[in-house]
This record gives C-alpha cells, structure tokens and sequence, in this order.
C-alpha cells in the first residue's frame, strides 16, 4: 500500500506531506483547489511523462517521493530483487522517486538507485492503479484484463503449470532450433572425415608403427657394416685364433690371485676383473646370438621402405609428421562420435519438443474452458454492478478471441479483453474508445469490486468517479468504494458529499493567494471537520443547519 507521499516544488506546491492508511481515503476541496496535483504528482513518481512546467516557478527542481509497503505484493518484492533494486530483502519498504529539472530533464529512481522511467512504470503498476486517468490507466491494457480475468476465474496451479511447461518448451526449441543449425553445417564436415578416416583405418597403422619400421630399415640398410662390425667385436673377444681379450684377461687373472694373497690391493683390482670378465663373457654371448641370428633380408627392406614411403606420403596430405597418424585416426574417430551424439541429442530435442506442445496444448485448452466459464461469471456480475452505479444500459463483455501470432504465448491460446457497450444498440467497444472518464471510472469500479477478492493490485486511485451522477447512484458508488477498501487501499477523488462521506480517512486540499504566488495545501480531517466538510459540499460555503444535519446523518450512517 503507499504510505507516504512527498511533494516539493510541484504546479502549486511548496511542500507537502501526506500519511496514508489503509481503508479508502477520499480528498475533496474546492473547484481550482489542486485535487488533480496530488494524482498528478503520484503520477509522476510512477513514470508518468513531465513536463518543465510542472517545476514550481522560482525553483530549480520538482522532486516527488512516494513510499509503499510491500509486505503484501509479493509481485513487487520479487522484481525488486530481480532487478537488484531490493535496497534490503528483508525490508518491506520501497520508495519511488522523480526529480525533475526546470530545464525539463528529469530522473527516476527506485530505494536510491537510478532507474529508466521504464521501470518506474512497470514497478508502479504492481502496488498501484489508477483509474480516470487514461495516461495510467492500466485497465485499458489487454495484459490486465487477462490478469483480472485469470485471477477472478481459473486455477492458479495450472497457470503456473501452463508457464513451466511453456518456459521448458521455449528453452527445449531454441536447443532445437540451434543444434539443427549446427548439424546443417557439421553434416558436410562429417563426409569429409569420414573420408578421410576410412582412408586412414584402411592402413591399418599400429602405434609406434613408424618409430620401428624406420628402426628396422636403418638396421637392415646397414646389415653389411653391422654384421661385420660385430663380427669382428666377436673375435677380439672370445673367438679370435690368436689373442683375444677373454684369454688374456683369463691369463692375467690367474697370476694376480697368486699375488693377492700377498697384497690386500690386488684382492680389489682382481675382484673388478673378475666383475668385467663376467660382464665381457655376456657381452659375446649377445654378439654370437645376434650374429648367428642375423640375417639381411633385401626383400623386408624392401617392404618397409614402401611402407615408409606410403606412410610419410598420407602425412604430407594430412601436414602432420608420420609419427602422428596414429593420433590423427583417434582425433577424427572423437570427432565423428561428437557429430554422432549431436544427431542422438537432436533426436531427443526433437522427441521432447513434440512432446512438451502436447502437454502445453492439454494444459492450455483446459485453461481455455476455465476463462470461457469465468469469462460469463465476471461479466454478468460486472454488470450487475454496473446497474447499481447509474449506468443501467451499460454492459460488459469479455472477449476471447484466438492468438493468431503463431507464436505459443505463456499466457494461453486467446487474447483477452474487456468491451463495453454503454447504450442500448450501441456495439461493445475497448474501453479506451470510451470518452467520458466519468463513465471509465464508474466501469472500473465496477470491474474492481467484483474482482477485489482475487486481484493482486494492493492500491486503487479513482479520480471522476463520481462525475454525472448523483443521490441515490452517489451513495451507491460511496458504499461500493468503502467496502472494496475493507479488501485493498482506495484512494478517491471526489466532488460527492455522499461519496466522501464513507472514506475511512479525509483529506482537504485548499488554495491560498498573496501577491507573490498561489499555494495548494492538504490538510487531514477528523470528527467535526469531516461533518462540516461534507456539508460545504452539499450546500456550498454557506451551509445551512439541513446541511449540517444531513452531513451529520451521512457519516453517522457508515456501513
């Protein structure tokens, strides 16, 4: 509900104050006094358009405050901290706020911080609305007519079912939408590693295949050399007719143990000769297996240099060493596998695309019937109202009409809104076509009443409501006005003494005038100055003593 309204240097305004409470507050005072300041400076601090003639003359700045209580609009709280604008989560006040310049620049902000006058707007319309004026009349909106239908007659748990389904829908198709993109483009990048895959696996390259085709070939282009090389190591160690160094080494050992037991020395110079012999022993036991065993093969040299040939030749294609085949071929198998699970999860997009449009189409016509039923309810009772507000003839007619877009819409299969016809053979038309504010207001009283216990707007403004009307008609309006402000804040301009006489809390805006300037001023009323008050405005300045006492049976007879 709003609490507080400041106002500084605004049209008339040097400086107000006013505390509001809950239950309907009215605000009379005479014609020309500034009723239409106050809204119109609530106005403002919602994202209304200013103007630099709204800064009080000889003042460099208008500066409006408005702050409301938000413990019980939870829509509120939650943009707040969407929007990290929530000064303290925990807190249950937010204060909306506009500046504007004398050179007719203006600022918005929201617990201090700077907003666009976009997020006024959209903030303000969840904790206030105002009806009369049709600059913020959120009743001429087609998304509040949805809102108020929906509130007034479906289920809220399929709603919100109906907005999860078609949420994960949205997020499942432009997965969709993306991936079948991608696999446009991968599908023919997908052949050609195919191809070359294919081409690749049809060699068959083992791991470490070159590193040891290219060992051998060395070993076997060099056979001769080798061969004769370690034939030659063979003799000198062991085989030579001659001196070979096995035998002399056998022969120096045996004179040096001789000597070893006479010197503790040689002991060690003989103990790493006999660590060599062994060592040397197996060293020519190696050469005689690996010259007994080998053998030059031009045909296998033959053979691995083709290979090598072959494998060195696919590489230069590829620009990669040919050591490295072997790990292109697992790159592009990882490669081919991701395109493949690409198709498995495109398929499965395309599964769970089919299938959450039928759950949302199921949910979607269930909320259908339920609006189509509820839509009759609220019109009939809506009219109904509308009787009791002198406007006999007037009647509503809530149309539901198919989205065409061929886009799915969170909110269902239909557009939804409210037409009025207000004279008979007249047809229905949208209530922004409807000229007299006065009638505007007295239809949205009426919308407001029937759906007070199911809307979540926490504070109404009605401004003109009562224009045209009178008697018996104005008391009815007063008493509706009352009663709707038992369930949410009302806050009512009026020129109705029978209206202002159910307000719950009166204010009265007066004008003065010296020489210099004209100043508005708003003063609460209690007791006998809401009795006087009410009687001015049955019988003018000069009241009388019927007046008095008719004023009197007025407030005495609330509720």
């Amino acid at each position: 509900m709003l609490t507080h309204l400041t106002i500084k240097n605004f049209a008339t305004v040097d400086k107000l104050e006013i505390e509001f409470q809950r239950g309907m507050s009215v605000i009379t005072g005479e014609t020309g006094a500034g009723k239409s300041i106050i809204l119109g400076a609530l106005g403002l601090a919602l994202g209304d358009r200013a103007d630099k003639a709204v800064v009080r003359p000889q003042a460099s700045k208008a500066d409006i405050c408005a702050e409301f209580d938000t413990s019980r609009i939870d829509r509120a709280r939650n943009w707040l901290v969407e929007n990290d604008l929530a000064e303290d989560t925990e807190a249950n006040v937010c204060i909306l706020r506009r500046v504007i310049n004398n050179d007719g620049r203006s600022r918005g902000y929201i617990n201090g911080s700077p907003v666009t006058m976009a997020n006024l707007q959209t903030l303000g319309e969840l904790m206030i609305d105002i009806h009369g004026q049709h600059e913020h009349q959120s009743l001429l909106k087609r998304s509040t007519h949805q809102r108020l239908l929906d509130d007034f007659g479906t289920d809220s748990k399929l709603r919100s079912k109906l907005h999860s389904t078609w949420k994960q829908w949205q997020q499942n198709h432009h997965q969709l939408i993306e991936l079948s993109q991608q696999s446009q483009e991968d599908s023919a990048q997908s052949q050609l590693l195919s191809y070359q895959l294919s081409e690749l696996e049809e060699l068959a390259i083992a791991d470490n295949e070159v590193e040891e085709l290219e060992a051998e070939f060395k070993t076997l282009n060099h056979a001769d050399d080798i061969l004769s090389c370690a034939q030659g190591a063979r003799d000198a160690l062991s085989e030579s007719d001659e001196q070979n160094v096995l035998s002399t080494l056998s022969h120096v050992l045996g004179e040096l143990r001789e000597l070893s037991e006479n010197s503790p020395k040689i002991q060690t110079i003989v103990q790493l000769l006999q660590d060599a012999e062994i060592q040397l022993s197996e060293a020519s036991a190696e050469l005689r297996n690996f010259t007994d065993g080998f053998e030059a093969d031009p045909e296998r040299l033959e053979q691995i240099n083709a290979r090598l040939s072959l494998l060195h030749s696919v590489a230069r294609k590829h620009k990669i060493a040919a050591r490295d085949l072997p790990q292109l071929v697992a790159d592009l198998q990882s490669q081919l596998q991701r395109f493949a699970n690409s198709d498995e999860e495109l398929e499965k997009l395309q599964a769970n695309d089919e299938l959450l449009r039928q759950q949302y189409l199921q949910l979607a016509k269930e909320l259908s019937k339920q609006r189509r039923s509820g839509s009759s309810k609220l019109a009939k009772a809506v009219n109904a109202q509308l009787k009791t507000l002198g406007m006999p003839h007037a009647s509503l007619d809530v149309s539901l009409k198919e989205n065409t877009s061929g886009e799915p819409s969170q909110h269902g299969l239909e557009t939804i809104e409210f037409l009025v016809s207000t004279n008979p053979g007249q047809p229905a038309k949208p209530l922004a076509k409807i000229a007299s504010g006065g009638e505007l207001s007295r239809i949205s009283l009426a919308i407001q009443v029937i759906t007070a216990q199911t809307s979540q707007t926490p504070c109404l403004v009605f401004d003109e409501v009562d224009v045209g009307i009178g008697g018996g008609v104005a008391i009815a309006v007063g008493e509706l006005l009352r009663k709707l402000g038992e369930r949410t804040q009302i806050l009512c301009v009026t020129h109705q003494a029978q209206v202002a006489s159910q307000g719950h809390q009166h204010f009265f805006v007066s004008k003065s005038s010296n020489k210099k300037e004209t100043l508005t001023a708003i003063k609460p009323l209690k007791g006998e100055e809401i009795v006087k008050e009410v009687a001015r405005m049955l019988g003018g300045e000069e009241f009388s003593e019927e007046s008095l006492a008719h004023a009197q049976q007025l407030v005495a007879n609330l509720g």
